[in-house]
């Protein structure tokens, strides 16, 4: 499908695309980078790929360049690839916002570089290359967002890409993006942070009790709090705009709820409750999820 891929980052995400290209022989040449010593030792010992210690030197006469790495390093990484990009490449990342990406390279007017933005909706709360695995992808929507100078077949190469990788394709813009994945993923993260640092008090007498006796609402909440803090620090900033408009909206609907519950009013919070339940099954019909107890989860 193509000659060369390379990958720049490979923590979770990057690691699980570099295992899943191998694996599926999707690329006769693969390459890869990271600016940590640590993984880098780790991605020789393991892969088969190309493993390059210069950056500029990952994308040379690569077809598709992958940026996989926190938003915040997108800058520098563009800066030292750009001379080095091959005419005609596919340009893509796997960015959480797009917004603020797209300004970037708008802004360093690349010449003969298709950027077409993927977020591939998949992840678990572990980072690094020992988390990463093959079938992260199966099942799972990627979002593409392409700039206006992305040709149509260069898009289609990149769709069949991470079809081959399992997953479910979505074409958006980037701000339609940004304002889906704030309400999706980047919402339910802030409201994680949020209760696991009230339930979880260090100077709490109960602190011990809750950790101990944490039923499955909690737990959950902890599953997602202990995500990347750098990948979701930098989340927080890009696509601040959009995450503090719902943010806003979940605070009027939390207080719908506390003065329902101060006036003691059965009415409105069996409303607010019903309400919200049809969406669960909403989701599982979707296809996002199970209906099995527990959700299915061992």
């Amino acid at each position: 499908m193509f000659n060369k891929i390379s990958i720049i980052g490979c923590g979770l995400i990057g690691s699980s695309i570099l295992r899943a290209v191998e694996e599926k022989k999707i690329a006769l040449k693969i390459s890869a980078y990271d600016k940590s010593l640590s993984v880098t030792n780790y991605l020789k010992k393991n892969f088969s790929a190309e493993i390059c210690i210069n950056i500029s030197d990952v994308v040379k006469e690569s077809d598709l360049v992958i940026i996989a790495s926190p938003l915040s390093s997108y800058k520098e990484i563009l800066l030292s690839i750009q001379s080095s990009l091959k005419e005609n490449v596919i340009l893509t990342d796997t960015g959480s916002a797009k917004k603020e990406v797209n300004k970037i390279i708008s802004n360093l007017n690349l010449k003969n570089v298709n950027w077409i933005a993927s977020h591939p909706i998949a992840g678990t709360e572990y980072s690094g290359p020992e988390a990463g695995f093959s079938s992260l992808f199966k099942n799972r929507w990627c979002i593409l967002s392409a700039d206006e100078k992305a040709t149509k077949d260069k898009i289609k190469a990149l769709e069949n890409f991470w079809i081959k990788l399992g997953s479910k394709t979505k074409l958006m813009t980037f701000e339609d993006h940004d304002y889906v994945l704030s309400l999706t993923s980047h919402l339910p993260h802030a409201v994680a942070y949020s209760i696991v640092k009230t339930a979880i008090n260090n100077q709490d007498k109960f602190k011990d009790d809750v950790i101990q006796y944490s039923a499955g609402g909690l737990r959950d909440f902890t599953r997602i709090a202990a995500s990347d803090p750098l990948m979701w620090k930098d989340i927080f900033i890009d696509n601040s705009e959009n995450i503090l408009k719902v943010l806003d909206n979940y605070s009027m609907n939390l207080n719908e709820i506390k003065d329902a519950i101060r006036n003691k009013d059965s009415k409105k919070l069996l409303e607010i409750f019903s309400s919200t339940k049809k969406v669960r099954k909403e989701i599982i019909e979707a296809g996002q999820d199970t209906d099995k107890p527990g959700f299915g989860r061992k």
